[in-house]
């Protein structure tokens, strides 16, 4: 009998079970030829006597073995090394037989490549930053957010969270969002007005799916949400470009396009208008929404950050205005708690959401059920109401220092108006002081800003964003900005 004492090594200070050291032991062995095919092994009592284990650990060996094809038993006779053993041999393809490419780097097929796509990804991090508008992730909640993580994993299997769901967004989330939506900004929803998506983004790109086909004129601002755009060019969508002014998209303007030519959608941001933050005021909404029902098209609502408006009550939405159906309303958790928490919703006709839920069974089935119901918990528990309370108070602070440092550091070359809410100021530097050139010193000695190409090619603006900087931080900022000037 072979030296099995000898050949299987057994190590009990490592994590790996014996049974599996055992097992890999004996396959090594057996791919080395030590071992020859259709030899015999020592039965799993004489094999533990010799190895000094309980039998069933031999035993257990033996299964994973079988399992996995190096050995077979025959009735009567014992357990052999297979005849055929589980190694794949490497066949190798004759190198002639096409021209030599480099598969890592280039496709053997065509493709078409959109050149909108290559436009810069807004990023964030840890490091100083005045960002686009990007919340503090330091005041989130986390720890109830663990927790109540932990209880949808322990409850997951009761609840089905750990199975395939409904593509309408988990049940319990989206019974919160029906309920808050309804609390905090008016919507005469219920809950098969909701969808669950992972951001807004998402929600965006459902509806254009949906709605938006090749030609369709879809209506937008001269400044607007460069991501949105892309997605309805990537529709085929005609885009017409309206005039921003100090309130918001121009209605009048869309009015005219209406006069000349059927408008499929019209884009909006009224609560903070993006990129510039103003405000869209009461008197126009009503009239998108009149000229919405006049001329039966869609007005897709962005409320990216209505909960943080700082300077009085903040005007309700459009969609809870809206008695004819024309308004499908978007949102997202990204900016109240943090981007890495991926959840927006979608509040439209429940015929849209039906349909939209559809679309979204052949794009990502459903989203992340755990994520969801925990999310739920800290509506419910009343964990996310006081985190919003608390964070909108801070911005509040870090607006009116960021603002006051503004003008004291940079008010000779930097224009703008104190934004009434959201989480950053449009600002518009002199001519004279290039933000391309500055930007790329900036960056060298570690302060990032937006590449002002994200929002505009030719003016000289930006978006500085403020929440994410607490007092400290800010300060650090502006010696920076002045140094590079």
């Amino acid at each position: 009998m072979l030296p099995f004492a000898t050949l299987i090594h057994i190590d009990k200070g490592v994590k790996a079970p014996v049974f599996i050291q055992i097992s890999n032991s004996l396959a090594e062995q057996i791919r080395k030829g030590t071992i020859p095919i259709g030899a015999q092994l020592p039965g799993t009592r004489a094999l533990a006597e010799v190895l000094g284990v309980h039998r069933q650990t031999v035993v257990a060996a033996y299964d994973e073995l079988l399992a996995q094809g190096w050995i077979e038993t025959q009735a009567a006779k014992g357990t052999f090394v297979s005849q055929k053993l589980p190694e794949i041999k490497v066949q190798r393809l004759n190198p002639n037989s096409g021209p030599a490419t480099s598969p890592k780097e280039k496709a053997g097929f065509s493709f078409q490549v959109d050149p909108n796509l290559s436009k810069p990804i807004l990023r964030g991090s840890n490091s100083l930053a005045f960002d686009d508008g990007f919340p503090d992730v330091r005041l989130a909640p986390w720890d109830a957010l663990n927790r109540a993580y932990r209880t949808a994993l322990q409850q997951g299997y009761r609840k089905n969270l750990f199975f395939y769901g409904d593509t309408l967004g988990e049940l319990s989330l989206r019974t919160q969002m029906t309920k808050y939506l309804r609390e905090t900004r008016g919507l005469p929803i219920e809950l098969d007005n909701v969808l669950i998506t992972r951001g807004s983004t998402m929600a965006i790109y459902l509806t254009a799916q949906l709605l938006v086909q090749a030609q369709d004129v879809v209506v937008v601002g001269q400044i607007s949400y460069g991501s949105a755009n892309l997605i309805f060019k990537r529709q085929g969508a005609k885009l017409m470009q309206v005039p921003v002014d100090e309130k918001g998209i121009d209605v009048t303007a869309i009015e005219r396009l209406c006069q000349e030519q059927p408008v499929r959608l019209v884009y909006v941001t009224p609560h903070h208008h993006y990129p510039t933050t103003v405000t869209m005021p009461a008197e126009r909404r009503l009239r998108l929404l009149q000229l919405a029902q006049q001329y039966h098209f869609c007005i897709l609502e962005d409320d990216y950050d209505y909960d943080f408006h700082y300077n009085s009550n903040p005007i309700l939405p459009l969609a809870g205005a809206d008695t004819g159906g024309h308004v499908v309303y978007v949102g997202s958790l990204c900016k109240a708690f943090s981007p890495a928490l991926r959840i927006g919703y979608v509040a439209a006709p429940s015929e849209v959401i039906e349909n939209l839920a559809r679309l979204r069974r052949i794009l990502d089935r459903q989203g992340d059920n755990l994520l969801e119901a925990a999310t739920a918990t800290l509506f419910r528990d009343g964990e996310m109401k006081r985190h919003l309370k608390k964070a909108q108070k801070t911005y509040q602070q870090r607006r009116d220092l960021f603002c006051e440092m503004l003008i004291q550091e940079l008010g000779s070359i930097v224009e703008f108006e104190k934004p009434r809410g959201g989480m950053a100021v449009w600002a518009r530097f002199d001519p004279e002081f290039p933000l391309r050139k500055i930007r790329e010193k900036l960056l060298q000695k570690g302060l990032y800003i937006p590449d002002a190409s994200n929002y505009t090619p030719d003016l000289n603006v930006t978006r500085l964003g403020f929440a994410s900087a607490n007092e400290e931080e800010m300060e650090r900022g502006m010696q920076i900005f002045k140094s590079c000037l």
